[in-house]
């Protein structure tokens, strides 16, 4: 008996939909819309942390050997170095393989080549876990005894930072304004429906229909709008997303590497379908609620 009442109440919240052609037809664009704008710019902010990701590895901190120590003396502090908690790789580069890839990197090579190593120092070639921590990771390595100075492009660092925080900053506030459109578009949808039935409601009510037999079409009608803005906004986004970065990878002639969509697929897929899932049963509740109070 459970079972025909709830497939009772699925047909009808499918009904619906269709009896409000337009104003779910209407529903589903919006959702679609609100879904892409918001996709698109969390893949921006996506790939943008990688590039980000990209260039931190580039960025390289060399601390130098004090000139009294020995190579011996030298290597003997990768112990301690290594020891810091923000160091990912260390690489120890003596003063001979300082000079030589100094001389390689001249237009003139033989200009160099009677130069004694002694002129450079044996130094110590870092990559860091996380390049905000790049000030504090600095201060530590200068408090061990043999590091005479250490060079960081602490400036750079720093952009990097504030380009991938106001990014992230920018998205979220995005994402929260536009699922919370749509949340609004879903429920003042699903109340046009329940206004043109809110007599039938109130005679639902009074003969003893529960709440939860009232609600289920409206939910049903919700859920499956959102869901069908999700899967649909999904295959738009996927659509755009590879006509604009193949047009923007030939026209920087791959300067940059993107993400490619396929790999991202499952998980943007999830999300649309959660949010829309989660927009279209939220609106519907909303919408609903008032009714329920006759």
């Amino acid at each position: 008996m459970r079972s025909s009442k709830i497939g009772y109440l699925t047909k009808e919240g499918f009904k619906s939909i269709l009896t409000h052609g337009f104003m779910s037809f209407a529903s589903v664009t919006i959702v679609v819309a609100c879904l892409v704008i918001m996709g698109s710019f969390t893949l921006i902010a996506v790939n943008v942390d990688s590039m980000l990701d990209d260039l931190e590895s580039q960025n390289e901190v060399v601390a130098y050997v004090e000139e009294t120590f020995t190579e011996d003396q030298a290597r003997a502090l990768q112990t301690q170095i290594e020891y810091i908690s923000n160091i990912s790789s260390c690489q120890f580069v003596s003063r001979e393989q300082a000079m030589q890839e100094f001389a390689s990197q001249q237009e003139n090579q033989a200009m160099f080549q009677d130069l004694p190593a002694n002129v450079l120092r044996d130094r110590y070639v870092l990559h860091l876990e996380d390049i905000s921590l790049m000030g504090q990771t600095q201060e530590q390595l200068e408090q061990i005894i043999g590091i005479a100075w250490v060079r960081a492009d602490l400036k750079v660092a720093e952009g990097f930072v504030t380009v991938r925080n106001v990014i992230s900053a920018v998205s979220l506030i995005l994402v929260v304004v536009l699922v919370i459109v749509s949340v609004f578009i879903m429920s003042n949808t699903v109340k046009l429906a329940t206004l043109s039935r809110r007599d039938e409601i109130a005679i639902m009510k009074i003969v003893g229909a529960s709440n939860w037999f009232i609600r289920f079409p409206f939910v049903v009608e919700g859920l499956v709008l959102g869901l069908l803005g999700g899967a649909l906004a999904f295959l738009l986004e996927w659509g755009i997303y590879d006509v604009v970065t193949t047009r923007i990878m030939a026209m920087l002639g791959g300067l940059i590497t993107v993400i490619p969509f396929a790999s991202m697929s499952l998980a943007v897929m999830a999300v649309y379908m959660g949010v829309g899932l989660v927009v279209g049963v939220f609106g519907s509740s909303i919408a609903i609620r008032n009714y329920l109070q006759v």
